[in-house]
């Protein structure tokens, strides 16, 4: 069976007002995403952009297990090195505690110079912090008391309570896109969330190496495909309303050296009907559901994290998203299996 999840980008260029109607906005279709079908419903993490895009992800995480009861919840994701692990792992446990048992813990290295000189971290001790810190978190959900002495952390007798409902801890979810980042997800992680705007081709030869890095580890290897998605009823429909935002968005990233649009030249080429194949999973309720298949048998994997609204342009509305999180949840979900 494969399974859908939600990434929700709470933000609202250009100045980041009304966040307070986003963040209710995005509680709300994670509630309708539970009584579709949805399996799971992340959040990730900025700093200082002037949309608003959030920077306290496990905190609406906390409200959308306070409002839902079933659906996994988690982020996608935590920038790591930028937060001491202690209070990360006090705060996931605590977030597994009132959801029931439904934390999937996404981490990323981080890559913003700006995000790095505002908590006073060279952005240089970047790998060394994340590799730090998640050593840290594993021993510190066993609720035992431990020591810890890096070059980044020195923690001596100490035991965090509570520990987390699930055993031996929430899953670890490590984004990744390139290869010594890819083979860094294998080494240490539960699974690897891949890039949600880079084309097929290059997915999945990432997930190939990935899959040899983990055997090598003697890790599973499970494969999260984060991915732009939209259903309606066609393509063109589709590049209607979901096209221009998507677009929008992908020229912001193209103009800050996005790995997922290497070798484009102009942003003329920003086009959406020659820009969605291998690349956004879209179109009709019967195209959309082979397009996944499709992806599942390329890359191997059974879960897809889709990402409906693009914190670059803040669209498609509130409205246009809870139509097609239904419309996911009646024509799509239920012949995801077999």
């Amino acid at each position: 069976m494969i399974k859908l999840g939600l990434y929700s980008s709470i933000a609202n260029p250009p100045r980041g007002d009304d966040l307070d109607r986003c963040v209710q906005e995005a509680i709300a279709e994670a509630e309708l995403a539970e009584a579709c079908g949805f399996h799971g419903f992340f959040f990730g993490e900025h700093h200082q952009d002037r949309d608003g895009f959030l920077p306290s992800p496990l905190v609406v995480a906390a409200a959308v297990a306070a409002r839902t009861s079933r659906i996994q919840i988690g982020t996608s994701v935590v920038l790591l090195p930028l937060h001491h692990p202690l209070r990360v792992a006090e705060d996931v446990a605590t977030l597994d505690i009132v959801s029931g048992g439904r934390v999937a813990f996404g981490v990323g290295i981080a890559y913003q110079e700006a995000d790095f000189r505002a908590f006073g971290i060279e952005r240089r001790h970047r790998v060394g912090r994340f590799e730090e810190a998640i050593q840290i978190l594993e021993k510190a959900w066993l609720g035992e008391k431990f020591s810890h002495k890096g070059r980044h952390f020195d923690i001596e007798d100490v035991t965090i309570l509570p520990r987390p409902i699930q055993r031996p801890r929430p899953p670890l979810w490590i984004g990744a896109w390139v290869p010594a980042a890819i083979e860094r997800a294998a080494r240490l992680g539960n699974a690897i969330v891949m890039s949600p705007s880079m084309p097929l081709g290059p997915i999945t030869e990432g997930a190939k190496l990935y899959r040899q890095a983990a055997e090598a580890a003697g890790r599973p290897g499970e494969i999260v495909m984060m991915r732009d998605a939209w259903v309606a009823d066609s393509l063109e429909d589709a590049a209607r309303v979901y096209g221009p935002e998507a677009m929008a968005a992908y020229k912001y990233y193209w103009r800050n050296g996005a790995e997922a649009f290497q070798g484009i030249d102009s942003e003329d080429a920003f086009e959406f009907e020659t820009m969605w194949k291998d690349r956004i999973i879209t179109g009709s309720p019967e195209t959309c559901i082979a397009e996944f298949k499709r992806w599942s048998e390329a890359v191997g994997t059974d879960y897809f994290l889709l990402r409906l609204r693009h914190a670059h342009s803040g669209g498609p509305p509130h409205a246009e998203i809870m139509k097609t999180i239904e419309r996911f949840g009646r024509d799509v979900i239920p012949h995801l299996g077999g």
